[in-house]
């Protein structure tokens, strides 16, 4: 069965992180997405070309010089045969380099050009080097993560994926739709930072409500409710509490062998400490395994804060299929489900080649592939 994508052709031009991730999510979907790798002495990353680089599946690659003209000229080429481009330069590589925009435009007006960048296109930081953790420190979101002593990056989750890449895919397909619809392309200007801020939107909700008042690790969702955090367990692993509405909290007492009304009211934030400790305290009597059979089944919101081998092998991940493991590499399957156009199996990551009828069918005619091969510029 063909994915909800299919007859989607996309151009990846290769970077790491977010942008692979994105194009992934429509490759994963039945888009046909075509890599443009630099030629593997400048590969940003050694497994970019391996089989252990997951953001990589489902997808071919070629090997192309854009520092040549005529890579440009050709990856040019390419991009009148795609409904869109998705590049991570810094603001400006692609303008220089003249594979910008507008170069792309002129050949296909259709095109949605995604473009992946921390800061964004413009602003005072627009040119600057950034990583996750600067993106998600410059929204406020990261002095709200970690514990009352000092904030934590919640890996690069949350800048670079969340805010980068997720975001990218769904701007991707709302300009795709409005492309079809009206034959015009557009750019889609993709900021981590900008990411970041969408997704606290709750969190700003919360905030104006009056209902987030205290500072870090002191609020309902960040570790500072009792009913809300992690806790140690007699082994020294952890489980995982999310027992915010009353009947959770109810069935997480019982099973915890503690009477709720003990610790009304429950809202007062000047008796968490106290009600943290208790909850604590119990936890610590017994090892994590131990209270994962006692919530099973539940209505306690409980659950085993599992290492990554643990949850690949979970009973709930292996039924729904959460993990796949093409080529022997365990990783992630395609997700969201869909009901009538189901994503396909992931393949594995595959290195570059210069497929002759693949790039013909990109509009690349043979004798314009052997000059590019005996020029160097596209390889092998």
């Amino acid at each position: 069965m063909a994915g909800a994508l299919t007859g989607l052709r996309v151009l990846e031009i290769v970077g790491v992180g977010p942008g692979p991730f994105a194009a992934m999510m429509l490759a994963d979907h039945g888009a046909e997405v075509l890599r443009i790798h630099p030629p593997r002495s400048r590969a940003p990353l050694a497994s970019l070309d391996g089989p252990a680089d997951v953001l990589a599946r489902s997808r071919p690659s070629i090997a192309l010089d854009l520092k040549a003209p005529e890579g440009r000229a050709a990856l040019v080429t390419l991009a009148a045969c795609a409904e869109a481009l998705i590049e991570g330069f810094r603001p400006g590589v692609a303008e220089r380099l003249g594979i910008g925009p507008a170069e792309c435009h002129a050949v296909n007006p259709a095109l949605v050009y995604g473009r992946m960048t921390g800061w964004g296109q413009d602003g005072p930081l627009a040119e600057t080097a950034g990583h996750d953790i600067n993106y998600v420190a410059l929204t406020g979101a990261l002095h709200a993560i970690g514990s009352a002593d000092k904030p934590e990056p919640p890996l690069n989750l949350l800048g670079d994926f969340g805010g980068g890449g997720l975001v990218l895919a769904f701007g991707m397909l709302a300009a795709i739709l409005s492309a079809r619809a009206t034959g015009r392309g557009q750019v889609v200007d993709t900021a981590m930072t900008d990411g970041v801020a969408l997704l606290s939107a709750m969190i700003h909700g919360l905030r104006a409500g009056g209902e987030w008042p205290g500072g870090r690790g002191d609020n309902l969702l960040d570790g500072g409710a009792p009913f809300y955090g992690t806790y140690a367990c007699a082994d020294g692993r952890f489980v995982a509490v999310g027992a915010i509405e009353p009947p959770f909290f109810a069935a997480l007492c019982d099973g915890l062998g503690l009477d709720p009304a003990g610790f009304e009211p429950r809202l007062d934030r000047a008796l968490w400490p106290g009600h943290r400790a208790r909850i604590a305290a119990a936890f610590a009597t017994a090892p994590r395994d131990h209270w994962a059979r006692v919530f099973h089944g539940t209505d306690a919101c409980v659950t085993p804060v599992l290492d990554w081998d643990e949850a690949i092998g979970h009973p709930h991940n292996r039924a729904r299929g959460t993990f796949a493991a093409p080529g022997g590499i365990p990783q992630p399957a395609p997700a969201p489900r869909l009901s009538a156009t189901p994503a396909a199996a992931p393949r594995p990551p595959e290195r570059p080649a210069a497929n002759g009828d693949l790039l013909a069918a990109w509009g690349l005619d043979p004798d314009r592939q052997a000059a590019l091969r005996r020029a160097g510029i596209l390889t092998p």
